[in-house]
């Protein structure tokens, strides 16, 4: 099918234009370094997911006048099998060296039965807790081509726009001590123990964060604890009200966890900015992935202190079923490319010309196979990479 089929107008020289141009705005800033992307690729769907990302990461690159210098590493399970450990600390290295880290997926079933320091996903705790990131935004939005893609009604999830910022390197995944322990008979001979524990430090900060983009967006934030039953929670709602002081333009609510995961399903567009540790986050992430369609439209970024490199990886996992096979949907992996040009190289027209084109193509009518209904034509991974690409490369044709 041609491209103006999807209702688009992509002139055949734009790409080479924009390149041109690009070189042309780099030429007259001769003394600013490229910006060092390190691609981690991972495991599963993660290398084709990332291929797709980085080509129109280098198209929108040609459009803005940015130069991206890219390298790649190994990580999780291909990294296992090729050096004997989830993260080699020359990656690790390139990682902090790095202006933005962007990753596929780690893990899979061939990994399962390793010792838990050796599993996949050991290398990715170490690189979040290293790279000292521990804020994890995670944007929920419902494109309005994919409010019928939802087994939610169209009329529940028709607007959202919700953005989770999860805690990301304490709680329980980091929590010491932690294992499986010999015991006694009367306990069946074995324990096992993990550690839930925050300092007020570690709260403070992820919650002043989360104040932060509420008073950018619609000024409404919601904290997520269970503090009627666990201390780290109590302490967190007393750290939450704390900083709220500072903020009273913003409107604070508070919800356990269990009441969040429903009202998340009832009614979703109550929320603006959710913030939570690291366990809730991550559940309820996933679950909030049902009201966009599919988790392969969900991206992230992980953020720490200014100054620092950005951890960016799309919330879907490895997928094993489908890798290789061009069944993977790469618009998260492509939309966390659309974060990282916000929040690490500072080129906002970039990741919003990104998210356009995106969406662009969806109300088109693209779908990969977790998207489309019965009897829509579905795309390969490959083939919506191509079609974002020419989106955004067709904008600019058509400015």
């Amino acid at each position: 099918m041609r491209l103006e089929a999807w209702g688009l107008s992509l002139r055949p020289e734009a790409f080479r234009s924009k390149c041109e141009e690009g070189k042309r705005a780099l030429m007259e800033r001769p003394n600013e370094k490229p910006h060092r992307i390190l691609l981690l690729p991972g495991d599963g769907i993660g290398p084709e997911v990332i291929r797709e990302a980085r080509k129109v990461m280098e198209a929108a690159a040609g459009r803005f006048g940015l130069e991206l210098q890219f390298e790649e590493g190994l990580i999780g399970g291909a990294a296992l099998d090729a050096t004997g450990t989830p993260l080699p600390d020359e990656v690790l290295e390139s990682a902090l060296a790095a202006d933005a880290v962007l990753m596929g997926a780690v893990g899979g079933p061939r990994w399962d039965n390793l010792p838990p320091n050796l599993r996949p996903e050991t290398g990715l705790l170490r690189i979040r807790k290293e790279m000292q990131v521990y804020a994890n935004l995670r944007p929920v939005r419902v494109f309005p081509a994919l409010a019928t893609a939802s087994s939610l009604r169209p009329e529940v999830v028709a607007g959202v726009d919700i953005l989770i910022l999860r805690e990301l390197t304490g709680g329980l995944y980091f929590g010491q001590p932690k294992g499986r322990f010999a015991a006694g008979e009367e306990e069946g001979g074995e324990r096992a123990v993990d550690t839930l524990a925050y300092s007020r430090r570690e709260v403070e900060r992820i919650v002043r964060m989360g104040f932060e983009f509420a008073r950018r967006r619609r000024r409404k934030l919601t904290s997520v604890d269970k503090a009627n039953i666990l201390a780290t929670s109590q302490m967190w709602r007393d750290v939450v009200n704390e900083v709220a002081s500072e903020y009273p333009d913003v409107e604070l609510n508070h919800l356990y966890v269990d009441n969040c995961a429903m009202q998340l399903i009832r009614n979703p567009r109550q929320f603006d900015v959710l913030v939570t540790e690291n366990m809730f986050g991550d559940i309820l992430s996933d679950e909030a992935a049902e009201l966009s369609g599919s988790l392969g439209m969900l991206p992230s970024a992980s953020l720490g202190d200014p100054g620092r490199p950005g951890l960016y990886e799309p919330v879907h996992g490895s997928a094993p079923d489908i890798a290789g096979q061009g069944k993977a949907n790469p618009l998260a992996a492509i939309l966390t490319a659309a974060l990282l040009f916000r929040y690490s190289l500072h080129a906002e027209e970039a990741g919003a010309a990104v998210e356009r084109a995106v969406e662009r193509v969806l109300a088109a009518g693209a779908r990969t196979a977790d998207l489309a209904r019965e009897g829509e034509p579905v795309l390969t991974t490959a083939e919506m990479g191509d079609r974002v690409m020419e989106a955004l490369l067709a904008e600019e044709g058509n400015a």
